[in-house]
């Protein structure tokens, strides 16, 4: 370090924030889903999205959005695309027209058995065991709640 420059303070190094950490760790971990996501026709997002579906289907915007962390108004656009490519299917509630419904298609249903083959590459490129994974997941999960009480 020059001379002229003060010792940084060890609590504001780049590499010692948990927040750069989660950051750059999720930067990585979406490179590696691209091209197993793309051989789907997917983006990370609408494949976080297909999830949520496929584990039930049915759900409103609303709830999907609550599922993912996310606004409502940042999804409409995304299951569009979805619905575009014939996924799923959109239909305003009959009791309040205001509540869109999304179910899955017969296509969106057949592309859950093409993205079984997803998890054992992450886990394959993770360099990790499954069990140091699913420890490192409930960690996260851990964190993430503690997080939302703060808020």
């Amino acid at each position: 370090m020059n001379a002229d420059r003060k010792t940084p303070c060890t609590e504001l190094l780049l590499d010692n924030q948990v927040c750069f950490a989660l950051h750059s760790t999720s930067l990585l971990m979406t490179k590696v889903y691209k091209p197993l996501l793309q051989a789907l026709g997917l983006t990370y997002p609408q494949y976080l999205a297909m999830l949520v579906l496929w584990e039930q289907d049915g759900l409103t915007v609303g709830e999907i959005s609550q599922h993912l962390l996310t606004d409502p108004g940042s999804l409409t656009p995304l299951l569009k695309r979805l619905e575009a490519e014939g996924l799923l299917k959109r239909t305003r509630s009959r009791e309040d027209e205001r509540v869109v419904l999304v179910q899955l298609t017969e296509q969106g249903r057949a592309l859950q058995a093409k993205a079984q083959t997803i998890p054992p590459c992450i886990l394959a490129a993770s360099g990790q065991s499954l069990e140091r994974l699913q420890q490192l997941q409930a960690d996260l999960l851990e964190l993430r709640a503690n997080l939302q009480k703060s808020l």
